[in-house]
Parts: structure tokens; sequence; C-alpha cells
């Protein structure tokens, strides 16, 4: 019989975790190499994670111990009557198929609804990534059309799959009957 996995736990990314950080992007590389985009090599270290730590986007990361085995971000807020943004996560390739995408995804939708006030969190994947579409899937995500030539991904512009999570229909902070959200005023 084997060893059930070890837990890992969901936590907001901190600026200190840029190292850690580095060190499982550089570990996934070639994992992940057909769902991103080129990266320059100072992508893969600790001080080109701090950058992008510091980019505005709002990221959780699964960890085991003190490794970074996944994360989850969100990017492009929009908030006022849109209230938007777009989800992407990735997960160490000796992590997968344990529930990290799922609960890393959950989490981000979480906070975009109650720490943020969000009403919907897009999301999107390469055609064939299928393991990626059952996660958002799972998650709520529901498909809203194929943009053709969407991403430079792996080399080459590639048609992604669009998602979309409705988070809640309430209005926007400032409308009659709302209430205020982290900073937004009535």
């Amino acid at each position: 019989m084997s060893a059930a996995p070890a837990p890992f736990r969901i936590r907001p990314a901190e600026h200190a975790d840029a190292p850690a950080l580095a060190a499982a992007l550089l570990r996934n590389r070639e994992h992940m190499k057909p769902w991103e985009p080129y990266r320059p090599e100072r992508y893969y270290t600790a001080e080109g994670q701090a950058e992008r730590l510091a980019d505005g986007g709002v990221r959780w990361f699964a960890v085991d111990g003190d490794t970074v085995i996944g994360c989850a971000i969100l990017s492009g807020i929009v908030l006022g009557p849109f209230r938007s943004g777009s989800l992407g996560y990735w997960v160490d390739r000796e992590h997968t198929g344990r529930g990290v995408a799922t609960a890393l995804v959950e989490e981000a939708c979480r906070a975009a609804r109650e720490e943020l006030g969000m009403h919907r969190i897009e999301a999107c994947t390469v055609l064939d990534h299928r393991v990626s579409q059952r996660v958002l899937a799972k998650s709520g995500f529901v498909p809203i059309g194929t943009a053709p030539r969407y991403l430079h991904i792996d080399g080459e512009w590639r048609d992604h799959h669009l998602f979309q999570r409705l988070l809640h229909d309430d209005p926007p902070p400032g409308f009659p009957g709302s209430h205020p959200v982290n900073g937004d005023r009535a």
C-alpha cells in the first residue's frame, strides 16, 4: 500500500517567496513549456520573480513545507462596473493529480468574491489542455468561446478555449443597496 500524498496548504504570495518561486519555475520549465509563452532567462531567477511579485497581480501559492508546488494569479483586475479579472495557474509536475490546481482556483475565486468584490473571473486554455479544462469545469467555470491565435505559446500563436465563472450578481459598490468592498467607496 502506498503512502498518502503529503498535505499542502494554500497561502497568499509574499515578496520573500521570490527565491522559492524561481526554483519551482526552473524545476518545472520543461513540464510547463507546452502551455507557456517564451520566458527570458531572468524569469527563472529570484530577481526576475521579485519583479513579477511586485507587478500588481494577486497570487496564491500551494506549498508543501517551504517548497512552492503551485501558483494561482489574478491579473488584469478591473473594478468599477466590470469587476473582472483573468486567472492563471500552474502545478509542479511532481504534484499533479492531488487537487492542488482545484484548491488554488477555488481560493482565487473565494478571495476574488469576498475580498475584492469581483463579479466574474475569466480563464483560458490551449485547445488540447484537457487537464486544465477539467479543473476549470470542476470549479464552476463554463466555456464562453474559442479565440483564434489568442496567445503566443511554446513558439506559435495558439487558439484558446475561453471560460468564465460568475461569482455573484450583487451590484458594484456605489450602486443603491450595495456595500463597500476593500477600499471602494459607496
